[in-house]
């Protein structure tokens, strides 16, 4: 048998190997898909009512402006034409070459193939041209109302996104050129990641965007040293080792978004929020709030502020033995802490000195690129979907998230994972935002209806532990760090919602990017700078335009905002060492709870 006889003869084997793996693969497919959970309609895309307004909104723009309308198309079949006649042209010369291409750079086509191409070239404008005749579209549309207008371009983006030819395998340069070189392996890799993901989701995708097996919370990820010093149904509170001689004599307290888990902030040490602030000489806890199960049903925000923040603070002061403590809320918990100042001023409690809020809205009155999944329908099938199961399942708050950047956190992972074969990078981030966390039915609820949907907190009040607050009784000195290109709590909302306060001092902070990434900016990066005005009267526009813009991390800004504010220095408080404050080293248990 020559070498060239054995070559093909193995390429054969594999080739069969593969197409048995794809046949076993198959039936798995099958077999998940057919295990697909019941899930509400409503939780599964818009409602017919999103097309029908937008259907109607452009047939009375027709009516009204029919010359507008017909210069718009006749603009798209122009570029059309002008392209087909192009690419006829180019193929006529007898070359195998695509006709000139002046589309704007966009990192779904960056294979030299879809400009140098003829048939992938063809498909690409195509799409581009097409996708930008039906955005033009949407912008004309003066009959819908803004809520209206905001789900309508939501959704189509969705669907304008999702038809990218970069997602299907005959119409990406990338994939196929990727299955040649494996000689198909790529492919049944990608299957194989597809079966797995549907198989961990009960028959939904949600594609898996880092390495499940790379990271071990308490082994490389969170492992600044602390100990849990409290536990109830509803938190562990850890507490850090110092690592300075003295600290300041004002504790701090952070209470992390309980969508998700406190170790963002304690990602690894090179870049973990809540190292640098024992290291600047503070005395921290950290809230770990629990992955609720159906036996939760009936927490409601009275119980997140009265069994969580309320305890949490008083247990700080007990082990402090201070009177006053300074807290931190990011994002949904910098939104409840502001309910539970609002209560604590009622009450006059006084026991937080100063008050910082991470990436919060308090103010819903711009829902930014949340109004799409704001709108009764949705909310009706997440009461519905949540009182039914006793929670609101992680998965639903995962693919929202997902969605609201379906290009970097859907499509282009999908592309990698399933069409490529990649197996998911090694990404601490994107691990943390894998360990979802559920949410109890009741305070799902009442979080949507009364503070995103009805506004009560900046209006007319929202009902806490049987007191209406508004913000305007959060009394305390407050620093808010917003984040530029936040989809999730838009900067100028976050802004608009701290003008509301009753505070006499308020601080902002605006950091570049986004939701996260503007959040974990360690110094020691500088990749991310931020803006600065004392001036918060202004209008959010003006706020920026006049704002001083300095290179680096916020974080030694809000250091001195805090340093300010946090007492003289005192010897540094150790560990409880009395057994009922030793109840495990941090991160915790309720954190591994998956």
């Amino acid at each position: 048998m020559t070498t060239e006889e054995a070559t093909e003869g193995a390429k054969l084997d594999k080739l069969n190997a593969n197409i048995a793996k794809i046949e076993a693969l198959s039936q798995r497919l099958v077999n998940a898909i057919a295990q697909r959970r019941s899930i509400e309609p409503s939780l599964q895309g818009p409602g017919q009512d999103v097309f029908w307004k937008a259907a109607t909104a452009y047939w009375s723009e027709w009516m009204r402006n029919p010359a507008q309308v017909i210069e718009q198309q006749v603009g798209y079949w122009g570029k059309m034409l002008a392209y087909y006649v192009e690419a006829q042209q180019a193929l006529g010369s007898g070359q195998i070459a695509a006709p000139s291409d002046d589309t704007p750079d966009d990192p779904r086509f960056s294979n030299p193939l879809w400009k140098s191409h003829p048939y992938f070239n063809f498909i690409k404008q195509n799409y581009l041209l097409t996708s930008g005749a039906i955005e033009q579209a949407l912008q004309s549309l003066d009959g819908l109302d803004e809520a209206d207008q905001r789900r309508v371009r939501y959704f189509t983006r969705q669907m304008i996104d999702m038809m990218s030819p970069t997602n299907f395998l005959a119409t990406n340069p990338d994939a196929l050129e990727k299955a040649v070189e494996t000689d198909g392996q790529s492919l049944v890799d990608g299957l194989e990641n597809l079966v797995r993901d549907i198989e961990a989701n009960q028959g939904e995708i949600l594609v898996t965007l880092a390495d499940p097996n790379a990271f071990r919370v308490g082994e490389n990820l969170a492992t600044s040293e602390g100990q849990v010093v409290f536990r109830n149904r509803l938190f562990e509170l850890i507490q850090y080792a110092p690592r300075t001689e003295t600290v300041h004599k004002t504790p701090l307290v952070i209470f992390p978004p309980w969508i998700n888990k406190f170790y963002i902030l304690d990602l690894q040490e090179k870049n973990s929020l809540i190292r640098w602030i024992v290291d600047q000489g503070y005395t921290l806890f950290v809230v770990s709030w629990v992955n609720p199960d159906p036996s939760y049903r009936d927490v409601g925000m009275d119980q997140y502020v009265e069994e969580g923040y309320l305890t949490a603070i008083d247990q700080v002061k007990q082990i402090t033995g201070e009177d006053q403590i300074n807290a931190v809320g990011y994002c949904i918990a910098g939104t409840t802490l502001s309910l539970a100042l609002a209560l604590m001023e009622k009450r006059k409690d006084k026991s937080i000195r100063a008050a910082t809020f991470f990436t919060t809205l308090t103010d819903f009155s711009d829902q930014g690129e949340f109004t799409a999944f704001l709108d009764d329908g949705f909310v009706n099938g997440i009461e519905k979907e949540s009182l039914a199961k006793g929670i609101l399942d992680s998965f639903f708050m995962s693919r929202t998230f997902s969605f609201l950047r379906s290009r970097d956190l859907v499509y282009g992972p999908a592309i990698k994972s399933y069409m490529m074969g990649q197996a998911p990078p090694a990404f601490d981030l994107l691990y943390w935002n894998g360990d979802g966390t559920n949410l109890p039915a009741k305070m799902a609820v009442e979080y949507l209806r009364g503070l995103c949907q009805q506004d009560l907190l900046a209006t007319s009040g929202f009902t806490i532990c049987g007191e209406t607050v508004t913000s305007k009784q959060v009394k305390v000195p407050v620093c808010a760090i917003a984040c530029e290109t936040d989809h999730i709590a838009a900067w100028k909302a976050s802004y608009n919602g701290i003008q509301k306060f009753g505070s006499r001092s308020k601080t902002f902070i605006l950091s570049q990017s986004g939701h996260i990434a503007g959040i974990v900016n360690p110094p020691t990066k500088k990749k991310y700078g931020h803006y600065i005005n004392d001036n918060v009267k202004l209008p959010p526009e003006t706020w920026q335009i006049e704002a001083e813009f300095h290179q680096g991390s916020w974080w030694p800004r809000w250091g001195d905002w805090l340093k300010a504010r946090s007492g003289k220095q005192v010897p540094a408080r150790p560990l409880p060492d009395s057994p009922e404050r030793q109840l495990g080293a941090a991160p915790g248990t309720y954190v591994l709870k998956k």
